[in-house]
């Protein structure tokens, strides 16, 4: 059996094959559904493959049920951690409210690495996610890229019923603080 690769190499090699903006069209392709689900396990198979390391990514029988398809966007919105063109933003845009919460974790992860400030807005609902993993990455993007005004929102979870969000807004709001230089009051 194959060992799986990090996906910082499997992205590594696909640029290096087809070259970084090839792989960045693909990857927006995918994640605004440009590329559908059934195309990607089909004639689109072979970029899905690039970006994933595998023939068969999710290790589902054929046809794929459309169930899964989510987890496309979610691969592809994970390359953006490891390779970056400014227009993607306009990709991640149009995705933050993506019905997959994977899709948004990962829109909130990216903007929290590339301190997108331009999405911090489209973050906010996030805030109120049911899943902790996804109000933690909202936050730690509000802290990495957020404004004073965003604070406040913060605030609201430091009682969250999740130790892992109470201590993400703490060091959100810390950085917020030291980022701005100024008291988050």
């Amino acid at each position: 059996m194959k060992e799986r690769e990090h996906p910082r190499e499997v992205i590594a090699a696909a640029c290096a094959q087809y070259g970084e903006d090839v792989v960045i069209d693909w990857c927006v392709a995918f994640l605004t559904g440009e590329i559908s689900g059934e195309d990607a396990f089909g004639a689109d198979l072979p970029k899905l493959v690039a970006i994933t390391g595998f023939a068969n990514p999710g290790g589902w029988s054929r046809p794929v049920d459309p169930v899964n398809y989510y987890w496309i966007r979610v691969w592809a919105a994970r390359a953006f951690l490891y390779i970056w063109r400014d227009d993607v933003v306009d990709a991640l845009l149009l995705v933050a409210d993506d019905p997959a919460w994977r899709v948004r974790e990962h829109v909130a992860r990216i903007a929290a690495q590339r301190e997108l400030g331009q999405l911090i807005d489209v973050l906010l609902p996030m805030l109120e996610h049911e899943l902790p993993r996804v109000r933690a990455a909202a936050v730690r993007a509000i802290g990495a890229a957020g404004e004073f005004e965003h604070a406040e929102a913060l605030r609201d979870l430091l009682d969250d019923p999740d130790v892992t969000v109470r201590a993400a807004v703490e060091r959100a709001i810390e950085r917020l603080t030291r980022r701005l230089d100024r008291t988050m009051d």
